[in-house]
């Protein structure tokens, strides 16, 4: 068996300072992580700033954080990992796919669409594809099977995680090492109602000690069938390979190797009048997604004592995606309306080679903890689009743009210990440097544009008892000018934003446990894509403030009852549209989550309503023709799973679960996306859930 790492070993003789770490939630996600997943049975996956993903550790933040757990995530009847963030305050789902593989996830009315607003990890290492200047996910090399849980943290992270982290930053953590060899095989098929459609999703996990020194892990995950509408054949491959070397008692290796391969049919929007015909058939029939990425990560942890700790983090990908999509041509600006003639098969290869190395130091005194870091990032990008005219398939390439990115980051924290460290108190700051060189490769045109941004922070959080803790931050964060932006008229430029919170945490009795935020964030040059005229649009000075409430609720050892409610008023404060609200910015959400378990069995009831918003920054209420603006009703889904856990022996564990996904078969609807941003995108109707797995 492989030996717990040294930190765990060195806090476990010393639990006066394991307490202080937990107490003020600084720099302890190895501590905290190790004590709880060890108890567990599997490898720590070592942390940051934030600290570990513990409902403990989600407790004594000093900022809106949220924990998505195991038993969330893949106990329950979710689709896919962004159905099962719906139930997280303040976080807006707009489902295009139903498969998971183009999530569109935004936090306090920041755009969701291709979740271009929210800073995504895996692992503590950006996702984007670009993480400076493609932060919109139109490539997402993550399957639900993959992930172990999900770590919501809105408010307070700017100064160690950005850029583009205003709306906060979501951190997946994918499935560590099992201490002893432990393997997994599961089976889930996603039957739709309406059309008989099923994706099938395979999952195998092989991993645990070679040695006290090795351990190794393999995971492959297969999604292969339809989604839920007409033209939507889906086919991902996800294979990831961790490995976890133990140098000596000081140091320790980590890394990871992925291969993530998707071919995808899109059924794009559909006109209003084809929504209301036959909501499951496709307009975009010429319309798909081809996309691979190999990433690979290696990190190096030196802890020489427990004051000290180093660690290097190094992260690389080589991506390519591609999508294809109809134009009509002959009517400018209308290309993408569903019901157009098309005369033209556009395709848009990217090809991304990133890397990144990000060294951080952290120094624990009695009252102080520093911590210093530094990040640089490396991007270049091949940005072209071709067409195929479909009278003579004669073949044009229209654009060959070249993009190369450098961008530096420097930070640094204390951490303060106050009040018998009940009180925390941590300045940050945090340097941005972004430089983009812009080439035209048809034209000879050439450009650049460069940043350079002071974005400092301060968090508080105060326990100030044993059953409250109260918390408060300020942050500023950036998003640079993105290349996206280039392709399409309109004024850009960089954005940067304010982002407040105040709140606490309450055990109001050892069954209830209740948390309330208020936040504000205040945005200059929001940039914001606009459907209807196919340009960006600079909104200016923008402004999100609402209350978010949550609350856990053990009725009987049997039963227990999650909730929320988040309110959202959203307001652009400059330029034409000034008073109005933001696209696809909901005033309501309201959840709810029962659990019942007994004996073996798990019966789970979910619920989520969203209020009406506006699909456009004009606010535009009646729906135009084409379905390109207007006002989006409001809309409420229902799921249930019921599942059984079989002891085989005392090695195997059989699960068998049946769910029902949109109890009601509610119809609700969005704006179109990307490549079909023109008419209304179908949420997925009712959908039925088989799964088996075997642990063994």
């Amino acid at each position: 068996m492989l030996q717990v790492f040294h930190m765990h070993q060195t806090m476990k003789r010393h639990p006066i300072a394991l307490a202080v770490c937990c107490a003020l939630g600084l720099q302890s996600s190895h501590i905290i992580a190790d004590e709880h997943v060890a108890e567990q049975g599997m490898f720590v996956v070592h942390g940051n700033w934030i600290g570990g993903a513990t409902e403990q550790d989600v407790q004594i933040y000093p900022g809106a954080r949220d924990l998505v757990n195991t038993e969330e995530l893949h106990h329950s009847p979710a689709l896919n990992l962004e159905d099962a963030l719906r139930a997280v305050p303040g976080v807006q789902i707009l489902d295009e796919t139903g498969t998971g593989i183009l999530p569109n996830i935004g936090i306090r009315g920041l755009n969701p669409l291709r979740s271009e607003r929210v800073q995504l990890l895996v692992d503590g290492y950006p996702i984007a594809i670009g993480p400076y200047t493609n932060v919109g996910v139109s490539l997402f090399p993550v399957t639900r099977e993959t992930i172990e849980h999900i770590d919501v943290v809105r408010g307070g992270a700017a100064v160690h995680y950005g850029p583009n982290n205003v709306g906060g930053i979501i951190n997946l953590t994918t499935r560590p090492i099992p201490l002893q060899t432990e393997q997994v095989l599961k089976e889930r098929i996603v039957i739709a109602e309406e059309t008989g459609h099923a994706l099938f999703d395979s999952y195998y996990r092989v991993g645990g000690a070679v040695n006290d020194k090795l351990a190794l892990q393999l995971q492959a995950n297969i999604q292969t069938g339809e989604g839920a509408r007409d033209h939507a054949e889906t086919d991902v491959a996800n294979l990831i390979l961790d490995a976890r070397y133990l140098i000596n008692d000081n140091n320790e290796l980590n890394t990871q190797l992925q291969y993530y391969d998707v071919d995808a049919e899109l059924p794009g929007a559909l006109s209003p009048s084809a929504y209301q015909q036959d909501r499951s058939q496709s307009q975009r029939t010429s319309d798909a997604y081809k996309a691979d990425m190999l990433r690979a990560s290696v990190s190096w942890l030196y802890s020489p004592s427990d004051d000290i700790e180093f660690e290097w983090r190094n992260f690389a990908h080589d991506a390519d995606r591609t999508f294809f999509f109809a134009q009509d041509l002959s009517k400018a600006g209308h290309w993408a309306d569903p019901e157009g003639t098309p005369d033209h098969i556009a395709d848009s290869p990217r090809l991304f080679k990133v890397f990144g190395t990000e060294p951080r130091l952290t120094l624990r005194g009695k009252q102080h903890t520093l911590t210093l870091g530094a990040r640089y990032v490396r991007e270049k990008v091949e940005f072209d689009v071709n067409r195929t005219l479909l009278a003579d398939q004669s073949k044009k390439s229209v654009r060959q743009w070249r993009f190369d990115t450098d961008a530096v980051a420097l930070y640094a924290s204390d951490t303060i210990s106050l009040l018998n460290n009940t009180l925390s108190v941590t300045p940050g700051i945090r340097y941005e440097t972004v430089s983009t060189d812009f080439r035209d490769n048809r034209s000879g045109f050439q450009d650049s544009n460069k940043v350079d941004e002071v974005l400092p922070g301060l968090t508080i959080g105060y326990q100030i008892s044993p059953d409250v803790h109260l918390f408060s931050n300020m942050q500023r964060s950036l998003v640079p000018v993105q290349t996206a932006q280039v392709t399409k008229e309109g004024e850009v430029a960089n954005e940067t934003a304010w982002n407040y919170e105040a709140g606490a945490r309450m055990q109001i009795s050892p069954e209830l446990n209740v948390a309330a935020t208020l936040f504000r964030i205040e945005h200059d040059d929001l940039i914001q894509y606009d459907k209807a005229s196919n340009t960006y649009l600079n909104l200016g000075k923008t402004r999100q403030q609402g209350l978010e409430v949550s609350s856990q609720w053990q009725l009987t050892p049997d039963l227990q009852l999650d909730g929320s409610y988040s309110y959202l008023d959203s307001e652009q404060r400059s330029g034409s549209y000034q008073g109005n609200q933001l696209p696809n910015a909901p005033e309501h959400h309201l959840n709810a989550h029962l659990v019942y378990q007994q004996a073996g069995w798990r019966w789970t009831v979910s619920g989520h309503y969203v209020s009406s918003s506006f699909s456009d920054a004009a606010n535009t209420g009646e729906e135009t023709a084409n379905g390109s603006a207007g006002e989006l009703p409001s809309y409420a889904l229902w799921h249930a799973r019921v599942e059984r856990s079989f002891g085989l022996d005392q090695q195997k564990t059989l699960n068998l679960a049946l769910a029902v996904n949109n109890l009601t078969d509610e119809a609700y609807y969005f704006r179109g996306a990307d490549v079909s941003p023109v008419g209304r995108v179908p949420g997925q109707g009712r959908s039925f859930i088989v799964e088996g797995s075997l642990n063994f």
